[in-house]
């Protein structure tokens, strides 16, 4: 069926250009100048989606979201803002907006934020999961199918960049089934999906780069959606994720006040049929070995005052997560963050965002679990793995490693079963 896009603004010019573009696309489409000429039209037309100008006389377009909210809580809404940026964008999506896009934006960019708002409408949902293969992700898959998931509503969140030290916004929204997990920016173009052949770098934290977009520190955030079974997302962010308090216990609640909902549709998890082990310095591993379940085994060794610790932990739905690994916090040494200082980084890094450690021990906090520091290496493979693009199956056993070891280990998953698929 046709759908009706209904475009707000005050500048005839840009009404008439983004109409006519709408309409080649196959839309129909109604204009209205004013906030309350478009609450006029809302009366009387079924509109699929409205596109609001945030600059407007009278009524700017964040009060007109807030009356179309009261009026119709289903309708998406994207806003559209000259003069964009982080504290708008969040308190549009605070207040339901289905997208935020910036001028000047391509014309594709405009019509992707609307297929996307359009497909995550509820009369939309389904056709979007029949119509939504992803194939390039099944093609690496034969394990057991499990549920597509999503966000039940967008949320925002908010804090530092560890290494930039800039204040960020996130920006949640839900994605169609077979969309996968996706990082953009709050306002304009370019975008990476979370996957592992999109892996930049990996010194320190794990950062993502492809069209045109680079966004650093996705580890915690990834780990979080991998224990929750968030397969489709929409992340808005700019350039970094937010450290927070250095874990992902605030990711927990964020996913938490959203709600997890499931798409009606399934993927098949990657299922390791035999091992894969990458050893790399004298006494310095990763492997991954069939397994019923998903697990994963740290063993840390440092000089002392850190020594020997060890963990292991199984995934047995998202509240283990939440109490065993999410509360581990980011760690360093003095050394290593005066290295960073000196190369220009870690500029976000505070006393209450990350474990210190001095030549005598622990410099700002105390630890929250004995073997903190190896439950923190578990959460960063935990979101290394998810890079994969689906759940995985196996047991990940990892000695003396961190972020280059979980990707080189990702990609070896992948090739194998690129190669056993071709096989086949």
């Amino acid at each position: 069926m046709q759908q009706t896009i209904l475009v707000v603004d005050d500048d005839r010019k840009v009404r008439e250009s983004i109409g006519a573009v709408l309409r080649d696309e196959g839309y129909k489409v109604e204009t209205a100048s004013t906030g309350t000429g478009a609450m006029g039209k809302l009366a009387g037309v079924a509109a699929g989606l409205v596109l609001v100008d945030v600059w407007m006389p009278e009524m700017d377009g964040i009060e007109l979201l807030q009356q179309i909210r009261r009026a119709r809580q289903d309708l998406p809404v994207i806003i559209v803002s000259g003069h964009g940026n982080v504290e708008t964008a969040v308190r549009a999506t605070k207040l339901g907006a289905a997208d935020f896009i910036e001028k000047p934006f391509s014309i594709e960019a405009l019509l992707s934020s609307i297929r996307r708002a359009l497909a995550s409408s509820s009369e939309e949902k389904r056709a979007a999961a029949s119509q939504q293969t992803g194939a390039a992700r099944r093609k690496l898959v034969s394990g057991r199918r499990v549920s597509e998931r999503t966000l039940a509503r967008s949320v925002v969140g908010g804090g530092q960049g560890l290494y930039s030290g800039v204040n960020t916004g996130l920006i949640l929204h839900p994605a169609p089934a077979g969309s996968g997990i996706r990082f953009g920016r709050v306002a304009g173009e370019g975008h990476v999906d979370a996957l592992v052949e999109n892996v930049d770098s990996t010194g320190y934290a794990t950062t993502l780069h492809s069209h045109g977009m680079t966004v650093r520190t996705v580890e915690h955030l990834m780990a979080t959606l991998h224990a929750y079974g968030v397969t489709n997302l929409l992340i808005k962010v700019e350039g970094e994720v937010p450290i927070l308090d250095g874990s992902a216990v605030e990711f927990c609640r964020l996913v938490e006040s959203a709600g997890v909902e499931d798409q009606g549709s399934e993927l098949a998890e990657i299922e390791i049929d035999e091992e894969i082990r990458l050893d790399f310095e004298v006494d310095e591993f990763i492997s991954i070995t069939p397994c019923d379940h998903f697990e994963i085994t740290y063993e840390l060794s440092y000089p002392e005052p850190v020594g020997e610790q060890a963990y292991t932990f199984v995934l047995d739905g998202a509240q283990s997560f939440r109490s065993q690994i999410a509360p581990a916090r980011t760690f360093g040494f003095v050394d290593e963050i005066r290295a960073l200082e000196r190369a220009g980084l870690g500029k976000g890094g505070q006393l209450g965002n990350f474990i210190l450690i001095g030549e005598s021990g622990l410099v700002n906090t105390e630890l929250r679990f004995p073997e903190e520091l190896a439950r923190h290496k578990i959460l960063d493979v935990m979101g290394d793995s998810y890079l994969l693009g689906v759940p995985l199956r196996g047991a990940i056993h990892a000695r003396k490693t961190g972020h280059a070891a979980n990707v080189a280990l990702m990609k070896a998953v992948r090739d194998r079963l690129k190669l056993d698929s071709a096989s086949a």
